[in-house]
C-alpha cells in the first residue's frame, strides 16, 4: 500500500498499487490537483447539496420549469467564443473506453471526434483510470501502437480522429487520492492529471485540451467547470479559451438550462449532446414517486416518442441559437455473426441518424467503428458540399415548451412481464461486468454503459414502490413476483456465463448491488456510488 508522497502536504495516495503511473502521478501534476481540490471541493459538495434541495422539492410536488432568474439571459443576445478549426466538422464521433486497444480503433474508426470516456463506459478501478490516463498521454504524442498478447499489432493511422475526454461527473470521488484527509473529485482528478500533462502538447500540434462534461443538472455546475477552466489555464500559463467542452445534457433539470448552461461556459464551449439513455433515467430518478410518470417498458421510450422528440428538437435549437454545435445521441448496437440481425439493426441505426440529421444536428454518436460510415453517410446526405455542420439552421420553428418536455404519456405504453425480466437480467450483467472493472458491456448485440443499468433498476424501483401496478396480462406488480423473477433471472445468468466467471463471486456481489438498490425505500441517485465499494 502506497501510504505518503512526502513532499506534498495534505496529499494521500492510497491505491492498491503503483506498479503503473508514476510517470503521470509526478509531484507538480498532484500539486495542480491539489489546487483544484482545496479551490473548488467546496463548492461541489454544496452544489451536490443543492441538487438534493430540489429533488426534496420535486418529491413535494414541484413541477421543473424554465428558471425566471435567468431569464435576460434566454432573451438577451450572445453567442459562444470561436470554435477551433478542428471541432468544426463533428458529423459522426465514437465513444468508449480508456483501454489502449480501443483508444486505437476509435482513432483509427474514420470518425471525426473520440470521445474516450473516464465516466459511463468506464469501470473506474485504479488501475483502469490511470492506464487510461498513460494511453490518452501516449495518444496525444502519437506513441500509442503496441502489440497484444495475441501478436496483432495495434498500430494509429496518420489522420486520427480529433480526442475529447469525459472525466467522471461531480457526484464521484477518486477514493485512491486523499487531500486533507477528504477523497478528491474524481472529476477534478480526471480532468488535472490529463489537463497537465497534455494541455501544451495539443496546443502545439494545433489543436487544443477538449472535453465533454457529464451529468450536470444546473447552469451553476457549468459554472463551477468554466472556473475550473479558468484557473487551470492560468495555473499552466496557456491563453483562455483554449479548453473546448461538449455538455451532456442528460438530466431533465438541465434541459430547462440548456441556454445559461452555453452561457455559463461561452468562453470555452464546443456544443450540447443529447445524451438520451441517461436523460430517460434522469426522468425516472427525479419524478420517481409521482404517479404521472410511470413509464413503461424502457423498448417503448423512444426517440420519436412526444417528450423525447421534444427534448432533441429543443437542444438543436438552444444550441445554434448560441453558434455552439448539438451533437446527437448514441447508437449502441455492435454487429453480431447473425447476419439477419445485422441487417435490421443497420435499418434502425440508419433511420435514427437520418431523424437527427434531417432536425438540425451537426453530429452523432456511435459505439463500433463499423457503425462509422452509417451515421456519416446519412450526414454527409444533408451537408451540401463545402458545409461541416448545420448551425446555419436556427430551427425558428421549434418552440421552447416546458409542457412538452414533461408530458411523458406514450400511447399503447405497458409494462410487461418481458420488460421488468429484462430490466433485471441486463441490470445485473452489466453490474458484474463492472465489477469485474469493463464498463463497456457487450450484452445482447449492444454496447451498453452505465445507463442502461441506470434506467434498468429505477424502472424496477419506480414500478415496485409507486404500488397497485399492473403488468399488461393483469398479474401485480409486488415484490413477491420481483423476487420470483429475481431468481430465475440468476439462475439464466449462471448458465450464460458458466461456472469459472459465477465461482469469481462478482454475480454474488452484482446480485446483492441490484437487489439493496431495488428494495431500499430510499432511491439511490446513481448505483456507481454503491457499487465503487466493492472496486481496488
Amino acid at each position: 500500500m502506497i501510504d505518503q508522497l512526502e513532499k506534498i502536504e495534505g496529499l494521500q495516495i492510497v491505491a492498491p498499487s503503483l506498479d503503473t503511473g508514476r510517470e503521470l502521478l509526478t509531484e507538480d501534476a498532484l500539486e495542480f490537483v491539489a489546487a483544484l481540490h482545496r479551490k473548488f471541493n467546496n463548492r461541489r459538495k454544496e452544489l451536490l447539496e443543492k441538487r438534493k434541495q430540489v429533488q426534496e422539492s420535486i418529491d413535494n410536488g414541484k413541477m421543473l420549469s424554465f428558471l425566471p432568474e435567468t431569464e435576460n439571459i434566454r432573451n438577451s443576445d450572445w453567442t459562444v467564443a470561436p470554435i477551433p478549426e478542428d471541432l468544426q466538422d463533428r458529423r459522426t464521433e465514437i465513444t468508449g473506453p480508456v483501454d489502449r486497444k480501443m483508444v486505437i480503433n476509435a482513432l483509427n474508426s474514420g470518425a471525426k471526434v473520440f470521445m474516450a470516456d473516464f465516466e459511463d463506459a468506464n469501470s473506474p478501478t485504479w488501475e483502469n483510470c490511470i492506464n487510461g490516463q498513460i494511453n490518452l498521454y501516449d495518444a496525444n504524442r502519437r506513441q500509442v501502437d503496441f502489440t497484444a498478447d495475441s501478436g496483432k499489432e495495434y498500430k494509429l493511422k496518420e489522420d486520427p480522429a480529433v480526442l475529447k475526454v469525459r472525466p467522471r461527473g461531480w457526484h464521484l470521488t477518486e477514493k485512491h487520492i486523499k487531500i486533507d484527509g477528504e477523497e478528491v473529485s474524481a472529476s477534478l482528478f480526471d480532468f488535472g492529471i490529463y489537463f497537465f500533462h497534455n494541455a501544451k502538447e495539443l496546443l502545439s500540434r494545433g489543436s487544443g485540451p477538449y472535453f465533454y462534461l457529464p451529468k450536470l443538472e444546473s447552469h451553476l455546475e457549468a459554472k463551477l467547470w468554466n472556473d475550473v477552466f479558468v484557473m487551470a489555464q492560468n495555473y499552466l500559463e496557456i491563453p483562455q479559451g483554449s479548453i473546448k467542452a461538449t455538455v451532456l445534457i442528460e438530466t431533465i433539470s438541465a434541459a430547462f438550462e440548456m441556454e445559461e448552461i452555453i452561457y455559463a461556459l461561452k468562453e470555452h464551449m464546443a456544443g450540447l449532446n443529447a445524451g438520451r439513455w441517461d436523460y430517460i433515467f434522469s426522468i425516472i430518478k427525479k419524478f420517481k414517486t409521482n404517479p404521472d410518470f410511470i413509464m413503461p417498458d424502457r423498448s417503448q421510450v423512444t426517440m420519436t416518442t412526444p417528450f423525447m422528440a421534444a427534448y432533441a428538437e429543443q437542444l438543436v435549437k438552444a444550441c445554434h441559437k448560441r453558434g455552439a454545435h448539438a451533437i446527437g445521441g448514441m447508437s449502441a448496437f455492435i454487429p453480431s455473426k447473425n447476419e439477419e440481425v445485422n441487417k435490421q439493426a443497420f435499418k434502425k441505426v440508419k433511420q435514427d441518424k437520418k431523424r437527427e440529421a434531417s432536425i438540425g444536428y451537426d453530429g452523432t454518436w456511435v459505439a463500433h467503428p463499423l457503425l462509422v460510415p452509417v451515421a456519416m453517410e446519412e450526414f454527409n446526405n444533408v451537408l451540401s458540399e463545402g458545409k461541416v455542420n448545420q448551425k446555419d439552421d436556427l430551427r425558428e420553428q421549434v418552440e421552447f415548451k416546458a409542457d412538452n418536455l414533461l408530458q411523458i404519456e406514450i400511447e399503447g405504453g405497458k409494462i410487461t412481464e418481458a420488460g421488468f425480466r429484462n430490466n433485471i437480467n441486463v441490470a445485473i450483467l452489466y453490474i458484474e461486468s463492472w465489477l469485474n472493472g469493463v464498463g463497456a458491456a457487450a450484452l445482447y448485440n449492444l454496447m451498453e454503459d452505465a445507463a442502461t443499468a441506470e434506467i434498468s433498476r429505477a424502472q424496477i424501483w419506480q414500478w415496485l414502490h409507486t404500488g397497485g401496478l399492473k403488468f399488461a396480462n393483469g398479474n401485480p406488480i409486488d415484490f413477491q413476483i420481483y423476487e420470483h423473477f429475481l431468481n430465475e433471472e440468476r439462475k439464466a445468468i449462471e448458465e450464460m456465463l458458466g461456472e469459472e466467471r459465477v465461482a469469481s463471486g462478482n454475480l454474488n456481489k452484482a446480485v446483492r448491488v441490484f437487489d439493496n438498490l431495488v428494495k431500499s425505500q430510499e432511491f439511490l441517485p446513481f448505483l456507481t456510488l454503491l457499487a465503487y465499494e466493492y472496486l481496488d
